[in-house]
């Protein structure tokens, strides 16, 4: 199949509009139009994965982290970055990175993790915000249901758990068709009043152009009548981190055993222990220190994630244990992540995990 049907089933899942501003997802090396024979994936793109690849005629490398995030002025080979790049090009082997985008979508990593570890009642930790809008248009009344379907159907009308949400206010509108016009109702030259539903609905940013796509190609109206505003509303289908909730309490230290066990880690960096079970827990894949403060005010017994430094440690004041598993550990589920959504999109497409640990972190 072409790099562009997987490219874009991936975007769908995680759209590149949800990653940070320092980031770089996305194809990175490659052409669209490319035809794919198979994809290796990984969490890093190192040379010895990439050489993997290669001598498995797999022609597209898909990784959680991008080999670029700052930008690459030359490329003679002096680094692994600019290696990497060369010996792909020269390989006609494309690259593609889904990083924070992947991270901060609904089912995304840290979803995995509070899989892995069998919890439930998962809720976003930190939604993002400045991510929603409000659409509001006008209809003639009897097209009013085809024009609402159209837009759920494009993925309008999303809170919570719930979908197809509108608000709808019958009304009459008033218009005159000029020259050179095709109105569907009423005269050209004189003014006309047709009853009309106000359809209100919510939309996420990054689904606005094919929502308004929809809603045009099913509105009856040369021109049609709608509106978009800006929300401050929290987007809680997407964000950093998960807290959800134990089946039962476990103990402490039976829960950091439990931890270092599921994902293989060397060691667990965490605060000191408060004597009480853990019931609530709070997960990040990589780097989520910046959610201390979120996982104390949701209540969470303990706070799973990476990269935590010396002094944000402190910053528990025993309300909550941190346990740092690290960076790769915490993220090394991104590539059951990628395989299960690429097979269940197309089963006979051929996905191979990467055999090679890419963790540039050892333990003595």
């Amino acid at each position: 199949m072409k790099l562009k049907e997987i490219t874009s089933y991936i975007e769908s899942i995680a759209p590149l509009a949800l990653q940070e501003n320092y980031d770089n997802a996305g194809l990175i090396i490659g052409d669209e139009e490319k035809e794919i024979t198979g994809a290796l994936v990984t969490v890093d793109l190192t040379e010895e994965v990439l050489e993997e690849a290669i001598d498995n005629k797999l022609n597209l490398v898909i990784s959680h982290h991008p080999i670029m995030l700052s930008g690459v002025k030359k490329i003679t080979g002096k680094n692994h970055t600019e290696r990497i790049i060369l010996k792909a090009i020269k390989n006609d082997v494309a690259i593609y990175a889904a990083h924070t985008n992947l991270d901060s979508i609904w089912g995304g990593v840290s979803s995995k993790i509070a899989e892995k570890l069998n919890l439930k009642n998962q809720k976003i930790l930190a939604p993002v915000t400045n991510h929603l809008m409000k659409l509001v248009y006008f209809v003639p009344t009897e097209q009013a249901s085809e024009t609402r379907q159209a837009i759920f159907e494009a993925g309008a009308g999303q809170i919570g758990d719930y979908d197809m949400c509108s608000y709808n206010l019958e009304g009459k509108g008033s218009f005159r068709a000029g020259d050179g016009t095709n109105p569907f109702v009423g005269e050209k030259g004189e003014i006309h009043f047709e009853e009309e539903t106000r359809v209100e609905t919510i939309l996420p940013k990054h689904l606005k152009n094919k929502i308004v796509a929809a809603l045009i190609k099913s509105h009856p109206y040369e021109e049609v009548p709608y509106d978009l505003y800006p929300l401050d509303n929290k987007f809680d289908r997407a964000g950093y981190g998960i807290v959800c909730d134990l089946s039962a309490d476990v103990d402490e230290l039976e829960f950091l055993k439990k931890l270092k066990k599921i994902f293989s880690a060397q060691c667990i960096r965490h605060t000191k222990l408060l004597n009480k079970n853990i019931k609530r827990v709070a997960v990040c894949g990589g780097s989520g220190s910046f959610l201390l403060q979120n996982a104390i005010q949701q209540k969470a017994d303990i706070l799973v994630s990476g990269d935590f430094k010396y002094h944000q440690f402190f910053d528990a004041e025993g309300k909550i244990i941190i346990a740092d598993i690290g960076h790769f550990e915490s993220e090394q589920i991104t590539k059951e992540l990628f395989y299960e959504l690429l097979i269940k999109k197309f089963p006979k497409f051929a996905v191979r995990l990467t055999e090679i640990n890419s963790n540039p972190i050892n333990y003595l």
